[in-house]
């Protein structure tokens, strides 16, 4: 692999960030300055302590989506884990900048995801409310459903009972629904003449009930603090709003611990650009995963579960920025079994399948959180593998792995495919966080496999109707085909629609597992490991 290709991709995911960064633009961007507001990002980087980090969540959501609706970057709000007052947190900030904050389905989708992160991990939240409210010609796709609009409230009620933190801060429009959000926290502070909050606005008003009134009287920060006593303070302006949410954490009580062994950390042993080259981008080409590994865990050192046994999944205890993890990863090179059988690499086989399950009960077992590192092309196929119980075992595996009771993070190196996405950890297996490499690819198999049957199944429909295929209407429909497919299986595709929850540099992946494991150590472990009926 050239290390230009890989810069290359770097350079793609560099300038899509940047992008994201702006919101809706420079122009949106002065008219909230004029307002004498901060933008979204402005906010979050003046809440957290400096030199600090922030993990965004979620930066690429709604990324080519609703373009007929001029677009709607990073889903119109900000999500991420940070630290205020050295505690970590998770904030959730409108991007006013985007539609005016106004909610689209992905908001909607993103804002439950936050909310989740913090509920599984028992860490404080904070809204930095700014938005118009939900997106009216989308209303159908946002308000009813159990996991749209309305969600987030329940959430606030179910974490505010769960003995989660929960602060909010009105510094903008917080309209209708919306203005349940920053209520049903614990403190609720507002920006003076900017920030207002009511069920409904002035035009609403006088349409519902002929009154005329404006919005500042309605729901200005004078009014809910001094007449409703809605909100709980007022502040002039953004930065000392965003001040008093930093003394308020910096009063607050220690959370318990889940206990995680964690010591003090050790470089890799090869260094991030070594980890790049260590990595081929042709997807057929084999490599050695023990070496991506040594450009991961601690001094790359990593003590193998039953490494000659089961050798296209690598299972071992390792170390992460110095806590201690369970590494299911997949091999890519071609192995060969002790019966001198060829396995190829990036496949799961019964043994490799038996022995990850094992080797998951046995990380439960001792309190050690599980990361997944994902090139996988699926289970084995063929007779041999069917009579051999491939299915057994690999729903021996998903068993395992699905009622995990210490936490899972998964990052997606490579190939996604299949059952295989299922079995290494993907979204639907509730992963504390879920990450790709720019040379992801997801999808429910290969392109190429993926399109040559998609191209019989259209072949044969159009026969079937009394159409002649020359082989050149083959190949162009198969050229289609395979576009359409390519393009759904970007990382960007994934990480647009929050399958992921963001697509990163390599050379983060250290810091996302980290940060995610110190996350989830404020969460204690409070059922026991029961994986049910063990498929045996």
């Amino acid at each position: 692999m050239e290390p230009q290709t890989f810069k290359s991709l770097l350079d793609v995911l560099k300038t899509k960030t940047e992008q994201v960064k702006l919101g809706g633009g420079s122009k949106r961007i002065e008219k909230e300055h004029a307002k004498g507001k901060l933008t979204a990002r402005e906010r979050i980087n003046y809440l957290i302590d400096k030199d600090s980090e922030f993990l965004e969540v979620g930066a690429f959501a709604a990324d080519g989506m609703y373009e007929e609706e001029g677009g709607c970057p990073s889903a119109g709000v900000i999500t991420g884990i940070g630290y205020v007052k050295g505690r970590m947190v998770m904030i959730v900030a409108n991007d006013a900048t985007v539609k005016a904050g106004a909610w689209f389905p992905m908001t909607a989708k993103k804002n439950l995801r936050a909310q989740e992160i913090a509920m599984e991990n028992r860490i404080p939240v904070i809204y930095l409310v700014d938005s118009a409210g939900v997106f009216l010609p989308m209303q159908n796709e946002i308000f009813p459903d159990k996991e749209h609009f309305g969600r987030q409230f329940r959430n606030n009620a179910k974490m505010s009972s769960m003995g989660i933190v929960q602060v909010a801060a009105i510094m903008g429009s917080c309209v209708a629904g919306g203005a349940y959000l920053p209520i049903m926290s614990d403190e609720a502070l507002i920006v003076d003449k900017t920030g207002s909050i009511f069920l409904a606005g002035s035009y609403l008003v006088k349409a519902a009930i002929g009154e005329t009134v404006d919005n500042e009287t309605l729901g200005g920060a004078t009014t809910h603090c001094e007449i409703s006593g809605v909100t709980d303070n007022k502040y002039e302006n953004d930065q000392e709003c965003l001040d008093a949410i930093r003394n308020i954490f910096d009063k607050i009580g220690a959370s318990d611990k889940a206990g995680f062994d964690r010591i003090e950390a050790k470089e890799p042993r090869i260094s991030g650009d070594e980890l790049l080259k260590a990595f081929p981008l042709q997807r057929v080409k084999p490599y050695d995963m023990l070496e991506v590994l040594s450009g991961l865990v601690d001094g790359g050192e990593i003590e193998e579960y039953k490494k000659d046994y089961g050798k296209t999944l690598i299972c071992g205890i390792a170390r992460i920025d110095g806590w201690a993890v369970g590494i299911v990863a997949n091999q890519r090179k071609i192995v060969k079994t002790a019966k001198g059988e060829m396995q190829m690499g990036g496949v799961i086989y019964s043994d490799s399948a038996d022995k990850a399950a094992r080797f998951i009960m046995n990380c439960n077992q001792r309190k050690i959180p599980l990361v997944f590192l994902q090139d996988v092309s699926g289970f084995m196929v063929g007779s041999k593998a069917e009579h051999g119980g491939i299915i057994k075992d690999g729903a021996k595996m998903v068993n395992a792995m699905a009622n995990s009771v210490v936490p899972k993070f998964t990052i997606v190196l490579g190939n996604s495919y299949g059952a295989g996405n299922y079995a290494m950890c993907g979204k639907a297996y509730d992963p504390r966080l879920i990450f790709s490499w720019p040379t992801a690819q997801m999808a429910v198999m290969s392109g190429a496999s993926a399109a040559k049957t998609l191209l019989q199944i259209k072949v044969a429909s159009l026969k079937k109707k009394g159409k002649e295929i020359t082989e050149e209407d083959e190949k162009q429909l198969l050229d289609e085909i395979t576009n359409k497919y390519n393009e759904e299986l970007s990382p960007y595709y994934s990480a647009a629609r929050l399958w992921v929850d963001g697509v990163i540099d390599p050379r983060e992946t250290r810091k996302v597992i980290s940060m995610g494991i110190e996350a989830a150590n404020h969460a204690p472990i409070s059922e026991r490991f029961n994986p049910g009926v063990i498929q045996t």
